[in-house]
């Protein structure tokens, strides 16, 4: 049937009918929010390239994470920022690594039974070089070793699952790493733990922000040797294949917005879980134009979200988790 007997704005008229008729829909359970845990007590320090974004004290943590709770958001991705760095990531696989304190924090406070709780799994930001792996040197040239990081990987993952995360969520994109962490898992009896992988985490320009709040920079080169090439879209979906062969459970997609592509991809092949991270950067450059009034902040911020579900992605780890779970409430 053709015009006038069909008028595709018939199901527009009104907001009951567009809500009735919508076919993607946000939801605060849907929404996982970074946290940036560094040491000491009352620490709320902003960060500049982030508005509303703070690397957080252990107390800090708290509070932020009991707050997430109330308004039903989902989860929380745990990063760290140790006291220390040095070559090894000693801070990432310590017992009394300070995501391994906070996760022991956290699990005792029944205030945030409701939230999971996954952590980040890599080295950089306790790495004394920023890199995500073991760095071999020989005079001016320099390798990010793979098979050697990866014993330290594994164990940064037993680590933290025998500490009370909920989920294990490796990003370092280092080969056979996931086969690896779950032997681990497996060796320490924490089968049951979940590993949710950056399968396909591209070489981003998005990511900057983040280096500053995670204190992440590399310190020499970049990491395009391990990180996946923006251009390939192929190799992604061989990548993903990859990390559920070797175990994977689930699946996290990064960055989100510039890859929406990659997300659509992963959901028509792959029948995992599947979460799209809206990194800092996309955060970053949303604030931006919110700053200068070029963007209304509330209808951009949930159709950036909308986005995301729309390309399929069943929950988003976000830095507008808590303000988007208000608009939801």
């Amino acid at each position: 049937m053709n015009f006038p007997a069909t008028r595709m704005r018939r199901l527009r008229r009104t907001e009951a009918i567009r809500s009735l008729v919508r076919e993607t829909h946000l939801h605060p359970g849907a929404l996982i929010y970074p946290l940036f845990i560094c040491p000491g007590e009352g620490v709320r320090k902003p960060i500049s390239s982030m508005p509303g974004v703070f690397n957080l004290s252990l107390d800090e943590a708290v509070k932020e994470a009991e707050e997430c709770a109330k308004l039903g958001i989902g989860g929380l991705l745990l990063f760290g920022l140790p006291a220390e760095k040095d070559e090894q990531a000693t801070g990432a696989w310590s017992d009394d690594g300070i995501v391994q304190t906070a996760l022991r924090e956290f699990k005792k406070n029944r205030a945030l039974d409701s939230l999971v709780t996954i952590a980040d799994v890599c080295l950089c930001e306790y790495t004394s070089h920023g890199h995500c792996g073991i760095v071999a040197r020989d005079g001016d040239h320099y390798e990010i070793e793979n098979d050697s990081s990866l014993e330290l990987l594994a164990r940064t993952a037993a680590s933290l699952a025998k500490a009370g995360a909920d989920i294990v969520a490796p990003s370092d994109m280092m080969d056979g790493r996931i086969a690896a962490m779950r032997e681990a898992l497996d060796r320490a009896d924490l089968e049951q733990t979940p590993i949710m992988s950056y399968a396909s985490k591209f070489a981003s320009a998005f990511y900057g922000p983040f280096r500053e709040a995670a204190d992440s920079a590399p310190q020499f080169g970049d990491r395009r040797s391990y990180q996946m090439d923006g251009a390939n879209r192929r190799e992604a979906m061989r990548e993903i294949d990859l990390d559920l062969v070797e175990g994977a459970d689930m699946l996290l997609m990064k960055p989100a917005m510039p890859y929406l592509d990659i997300i659509r991809e992963a959901r028509d092949r792959f029948d995992v879980p599947m979460g799209a991270y809206q990194v800092s950067g996309e955060y970053s450059m949303l604030h931006a134009a919110f700053e200068r009034g070029w963007l209304e902040p509330q209808r951009a911020m949930m159709e950036s979200l909308l986005s995301l579900r729309r390309a399929g992605s069943d929950f988003i780890v976000t830095y507008f988790a808590k303000d988007a779970a208000k608009v939801l409430a």
